[in-house]
């Protein structure tokens, strides 16, 4: 069979009836993104009632938030791989198991909501549906794979009056609401700088595409698991005669974030968990520019460093802000041991010099804002505490124990789920469970819609300075490059035939 054909494309033609099911779900679609009309409703349900939800992706992070929505109903499994996850369908004997999203969302009218998990390319495509189809929906970071398709799920949110949320768990910690709150009562002043770097990528990234083609396991329908990404032959071991990296295939199950057809690369994974806090906290709005400077940068994959400059305009009596984004590092000589690089790409020693006084080095990750006041840093992926430092302060003290916070009034809600005891994936459970709540007529998640679209659209302008190869003038609302027309095709991809928005 010829190379640019999918080996399994009979298998995946569907039939009269679920085309026309398809159509209509996509027929009367505004261009902002507005539902079917007459618009199908989300289920009435009581705070009191179970929900049925439907878990699509299910391995890895998707097995971890199958665990946060068990306490309502998982009646559905869905997986374009059939061999994965079997202790997770074991735990939920009486979910029916689907192959195929769009089978599943035609034939399961019991389903109130889905919880998408699957690779960043599938996102928008299933997210979309369900939304016109009347259901809620929660959907792992980066919520889309392009810009166009974040402000398109943004606009669907709005008409569909659905329940949403993003999988950025960071934004139920109690440290990330307080230090917006922090920072917006105007204590370290006009913010205009703004670092966040990250230990990613902890998969391949800089590498060619491979050439040939590997069988396709047992159980992998592959044509649906590209979905609306261009078709390629299947690539299965990285290193087949020689030592195995930590996870071994090119694409499936894990090392897809890479590439740019399927993932985002480190900003998309990441950014939309530690530059969560500034982007909330000083309002950033739309970028007037953007530039990126890469290591290792090909045609396909993202690269094994990069360094992004977003620059923001004053807004709503806000000073303009540099935001400055570093990830990756120099490229390790043993390429099978995670990260494949040696993680130097952080802010200027000068930059840093008070972080590394209180925590004896530069931290892996994290998040640092420098206003005309003092400092802010967090120290981790998701904003769960944070150090503050005033100009006339010796260094930074962990916020708790700085004597100016405690006249700072709280302003934001907290998310009640919250267990600040509990173990591992506490904010995993509390996100969800805020989400839940939500779908059963209660106030709106920290991160719906309206505003994790917004932020993963301005992350992922990032992407496209990397993939343009220049510095972007950016026009946010019109959602173009003005000096750069070349940039549209990764601001607004093509999509395979059958899968367009």
């Amino acid at each position: 069979m010829p190379l640019n054909q999918p080996a399994n494309q009979a298998q995946n033609r569907i039939s009269r009836r679920s085309f026309l099911f398809y159509s209509a779900v996509a027929a009367g679609t505004a261009a902002a993104g507005g539902c079917v009309s007459p618009r199908p409703r989300p289920r009435l349900i009581s705070p009191n009632e179970k929900l049925n939800i439907a878990m699509v992706g299910y391995g890895g992070q998707g097995a971890a938030d199958a665990d946060c929505c068990s306490g309502d109903n998982i009646v559905a499994l869905c997986d374009a791989d059939e061999k994965i996850g079997g202790d997770l369908r074991a735990r939920f004997p009486k979910a029916k198991y689907y192959q195929d999203f769009r089978k599943m969302l035609e034939t399961d009218k019991s389903i109130d909501a889905f919880n998408i998990a699957t690779p960043d390319h599938l996102h928008a495509a299933m997210a979309a549906l369900a939304m016109k189809a009347g259901k809620h929906v929660y959907v792992q970071k980066p919520l889309t794979h392009s810009v166009y398709e974040a402000r398109l799920l943004r606009n669907l949110a709005r008409g569909c009056k659905v329940a949403t949320q993003m999988g950025n768990q960071g934004s139920a910690e109690n440290g990330l609401r307080r230090a917006v709150e922090v920072i917006q009562s105007g204590i370290i002043g006009n913010v205009t700088e703004v670092y966040v770097w990250s230990n990613r990528p902890i998969w391949p990234q800089g590498i060619p595409r491979p050439v040939g083609q590997d069988p396709v396991p047992e159980g992998l329908d592959w044509d649906l698991w590209l979905g609306p990404a261009p078709w390629r032959p299947y690539k299965g071991k990285i290193n087949p005669d020689g030592p195995q990296p930590s996870n071994p295939n090119y694409y499936h199950t894990f090392n897809w974030r890479g590439w740019m057809d399927f993932g985002t690369g480190s900003l998309g994974d990441m950014a939309c968990h530690t530059a969560n806090l500034p982007f909330r906290a000083l309002k950033l709005g739309y970028p007037t520019e953007v530039e990126a400077e890469t290591v290792d940068l090909t045609k396909d994959c993202y690269p094994i460093k990069s360094k992004i400059r977003f620059q923001f305009p004053a807004r709503e009596g806000l000073a303009p802000v540099t935001f400055r984004w570093y990830d990756g590092g120099n490229r390790t000589a043993i390429q099978t041991r995670r990260p494949y690089h040696d993680g130097n790409n952080k802010p200027p020693p000068e930059v840093m010099a008070d972080v590394v006084a209180k925590m004896d080095k530069a931290p892996d990750s994290g998040c640092l804002m420098v206003g005309d006041k003092g400092q802010i840093f967090s120290p981790d992926d998701y904003g769960t505490k944070f150090f503050l430092k005033l100009k006339d302060d010796k260094e930074f003290l962990n916020s708790p124990d700085h004597p100016a916070l405690p006249s700072i009034p709280q302003t934001i809600p907290r998310n009640r789920f919250m267990n600040e005891d509990n173990p591992r994936h506490s904010n995993n459970l509390a996100h969800h469970r805020e989400w839940i709540q939500a779908c059963k007529g209660g106030p709106l998640p920290y991160s719906n819609f309206d505003i994790a679209a917004y932020l993963t659209e301005i992350i992922l302008l990032g992407c496209v300075a990397i993939r343009a190869g220049k510095t972007l003038q950016w026009d946010g609302p019109n959602m173009r490059a003005k000096n750069a027309p070349e940039a549209r095709p990764f601001v607004h991809p093509a999509f395979r035939k059958g899968w367009g928005l």
